[in-house]
C-alpha cells in the first residue's frame, strides 16, 4: 500500500461559478488558475502522484505548456487514471477537504463525490468530500482564496 497527500490554492475572484470535482458550482467569486482552478482535483491529482512517487501535479501538467491554458482539470484526471493503470495501482480510499467560506458546499458534496468516484472508478463509499471555513482568518477567511487537501490511499491491483 501507498498513502499520497495532495494540496492546493487558488486566488478567488469575481465570477458566476466555482469548479470543484468537475462540477460547476453558483459563486460570486472564481478560482484563479492557468487551467481551470479546479482546486480538488488538483489535489487529488497531487496525492495521487504523491503516492506513486511521481513529483507534483506540475511536473506532469507544467503550466507553461500552451496546451494546458484553460484545459478542464477532469482531462488532467483522466491522464492520471491511465498512469495509476499503467504503474499497475488503483485507489484504496480518498479523503479530502475543501477549506473556503462561500459558498456553501452542503448541496454540493454529493454531487462532486459522485461525479468524482464516476471519473475515477470507484465505488462513492471510497471517496469523502469535506468542507469548511477558516472562520474569517487569513487569505481563506477573508474569502480571498480556496484551498483544497486530499489524501489517497493506494494498492496493487
Amino acid at each position: 500500500m501507498r498513502i499520497g497527500i495532495g494540496k492546493d490554492i487558488h486566488k478567488l475572484e469575481e465570477g458566476e461559478y466555482l469548479i470543484l470535482g468537475g462540477i460547476k458550482i453558483p459563486s460570486k467569486l472564481k478560482s484563479v488558475s492557468y487551467s481551470d482552478g479546479d482546486v480538488l482535483i488538483h489535489a487529488l491529482i497531487d496525492s495521487i502522484f504523491g503516492a506513486l512517487g511521481l513529483g507534483d501535479i506540475g511536473e506532469t501538467f507544467k503550466d507553461s505548456d500552451p496546451l494546458n491554458k484553460g484545459k478542464s482539470s477532469i482531462e488532467f484526471l483522466k491522464e492520471t487514471v491511465l498512469i495509476l493503470k499503467r504503474e499497475n495501482k488503483k485507489i484504496v480510499n480518498i479523503d479530502t477537504i475543501i477549506t473556503l467560506e462561500e459558498p456553501k458546499l452542503k448541496e454540493n458534496k454529493l454531487k462532486i463525490r459522485k461525479n468524482l468516484a464516476n471519473l475515477l472508478d470507484i465505488n462513492e463509499n471510497q471517496i469523502n468530500i469535506k468542507a469548511g471555513t477558516n472562520e474569517g482568518f487569513d487569505s481563506l477567511g477573508r474569502k480571498e482564496s480556496i484551498e483544497a487537501i486530499a489524501i489517497t490511499l493506494l494498492e496493487d491491483l
